[in-house]
């Protein structure tokens, strides 16, 4: 009996390890030159491979189909994988802020090189450069892959072949077209944590530009949608950052033409508060231009962008200034008004939004309930997840089920007279 694992990322690897230390066979097709080519870039480089966060708190930060998920983490979970790494693979692991994991030598090269390692341990063979073309289900029950190297056959067939972000790794949608050849329903592949473009011209004039502790809301009407306190920064077409790639995690498929953003630009002070700031500084320099005013509570590059949403010039002499417009001028850094013209492609994404329909998949082992033998992990599955490590465990949790599942399911057959 063999196990085939059509794809090298975080959740193949992770799932011809386990495979192979409950004892099966197992062979890993990659169609690019190196594994783990994804968890290369991830982290900028760093591999930010989980997060710390415990039980309901850790799935509080999966926004899509996150129930599916509790058999895959129970079985192995983020302390599980970081044991796994600093025992077998041996990788010093450090927390940072938000809970988030990355290798001791902030290389993520270092965690590739710690599961090959695995691989190597449990004879696991490795075959790259071999991209897959077609599968096909063998009236005995396998599975017939035929790539570009020739044909392979396989008695259990573990699918993880990503998505569609990142298209240079390897992610192109081979996939979902094998899932759907072989009689799965796949939901609309679209872009999750992504930057965005605005229908205002301001913020690509701030490009480069980085705003830290500050409060993004989003509201379709008067429904909120989305409100955290965090990083964002501006970009030659728009949005994007930490805050930025979570809200677009809650928008992706609505009609982002109907929601509108506001952008807390002092969220430690109330509206009262920095109105009364805004008293004080007039009081004691009240000779003053509204530009400098402005230079002392935000970014220089702000300060015209501010004044223009009060209906204010920059040069006005801030004595000048009436209760209304103070008003005004508070409201604007309190509100920055915002709205969204487009979410970018989703090459451009770190992760993607649809896929399999997990409802075609047996959350306790990760099989499929169409097709006997076969099993998915990682992204090609219809779950994702905010930025943090959250959805980098999915890919190890889901890989790490899905295999177990495989070598379990073939020790029984081969113990059945």
């Amino acid at each position: 009996m063999e196990i085939g694992v059509l794809g090298g990322g975080a959740g193949g690897m992770m799932a011809a390890v386990f495979a192979a230390k409950a004892g099966a066979r197992v062979a890993v097709l990659e169609r690019n030159e190196k594994l783990g080519k994804k968890m290369f870039i991830s982290g900028k480089g760093r591999c930010n491979l989980t997060n710390a966060a415990k039980g309901q708190e850790f799935l509080d930060n999966i926004v899509r189909n996150p129930r599916f998920l509790y058999s895959a983490f129970h079985f192995f979970s983020n302390e599980d994988l970081c044991a796994l790494m600093e025992g077998e693979a041996g990788v010093p692991l450090k927390l940072e802020r938000g809970g988030r994991m990355f290798p001791q030598t902030d290389k993520s090269s270092d965690v590739i090189r710690g599961l090959e390692r695995l691989l190597d341990r449990y004879k696991v063979r490795v075959s790259l450069r071999t991209q897959v073309r077609a599968v096909e289900i063998l009236p005995d029950g396998g599975f017939l892959v035929t790539t570009n190297l020739g044909q392979k056959r396989f008695d259990r067939l573990i699918l993880s072949l990503g998505g569609l972000s990142y298209p240079a790794t390897g992610s192109d949608g081979d996939g979902f077209r094998l899932a759907a050849a072989l009689g799965h329903t796949i939901e609309k592949p679209l872009p999750s944590l992504v930057p965005m473009e605005t229908v205002e011209d301001w913020p690509r004039t701030l490009s480069g530009l980085t705003l830290k502790n500050v409060t993004l809301t989003a509201k379709a009407g008067k429904k909120a949608l989305f409100s955290e306190m965090g990083e964002m920064l501006f970009t030659h077409f728009g949005i994007s950052g930490p805050l930025v790639l979570s809200l677009s995690a809650r928008v992706t498929g609505l009609d982002v033409s109907t929601i509108g953003l506001r952008l807390d630009l002092k969220p430690g002070l109330t509206r009262e508060q920095l109105l009364k700031r805004i008293d004080r500084d007039i009081e004691q320099a009240p000779k003053k231009q509204l530009q400098s005013l402005l230079f002392g509570l935000e970014p220089h590059a702000l300060a015209p962008i501010l004044a223009q949403t009060a209906g204010l010039q920059t040069d006005t002499p801030c004595n000048r200034l009436n209760a209304r417009q103070r008003e005004a001028l508070a409201e604007a850094v309190k509100g920055l008004p915002l709205h969204i013209r487009a979410l970018r492609p989703i090459e451009e994404a770190i992760v993607t939004r649809g896929g399999v329909n997990v409802r075609e998949v047996d959350p306790h082992t990760m099989e499929s309930k169409r097709v006997k033998g076969l099993y998915f992990a990682g992204e090609m599955l219809d779950v994702d997840a905010l930025t943090g490590g959250f959805n980098m465990q999915i890919a190890f949790s889901t890989g790490a089920l899905a295999g177990s599942s495989a070598a379990r399911q073939t020790e029984t057959e081969e113990v059945v007279p």
